[in-house]
């Protein structure tokens, strides 16, 4: 479980996979940050992004993510225009037929999934508003990392899709 889920976890008292104003003020005067009534509100409006007036998991982790490098940025931007065979801007099952094999798949390979199957999952990783096709934007939101591991992912993404 990675260090921002655990503290999303530990700060959710109610455990109802929401923050409350309330739940973020006390969980973040026990790490030492202390904040009045009206900062916490605040902040709260500010990452809030469904007007829901409570931070989900997801509003969470996109507040804590830090900011995307341009070398991040850059990288990110060439795996999927190499996904997007089509060069419309998005990444459909169809794109997926050109540039990934998914007949060596396990699942495959057992009987258990169809190479349709196996897109399909794939896709679905990165479709966050599961509408059957991948934007640049779902596409790099998938692809949050920490700054400690900037390099490693450039130079792991570089190799992996032979950018």
């Amino acid at each position: 479980m990675s260090l921002s889920l655990r503290l999303f976890c530990r700060l959710d008292q109610d455990r109802s996979r929401c923050l409350d104003a309330r739940e973020l003020q006390k969980g973040l005067a026990q790490l030492g940050l202390v904040l009045t009534e009206a900062e916490v509100e605040a902040v709260c409006r500010h990452w809030d992004q469904d007007g829901s007036e409570r931070l989900d998991l997801e509003e969470f982790l996109q507040a804590l993510r830090p900011a995307m490098s341009q070398a991040r940025k850059a990288v990110i931007a060439a795996a999927f225009a190499k996904l997007d065979c089509s060069g419309d801007g998005v990444v459909t099952v169809d794109d997926l037929h050109g540039v990934y094999i998914g007949c060596f798949h396990p699942k495959v390979q057992s009987g258990e999934w169809t190479e349709e199957e196996v897109l399909r999952h794939f896709l679905d990783n990165f479709d966050s508003s599961e509408d059957g096709q991948v934007t640049l934007a779902e596409f790099q939101d998938y692809s949050g990392v920490s700054p400690w591991t900037q390099m490693k992912f450039v130079a792991m993404m570089t190799s992996a899709w032979q950018l």
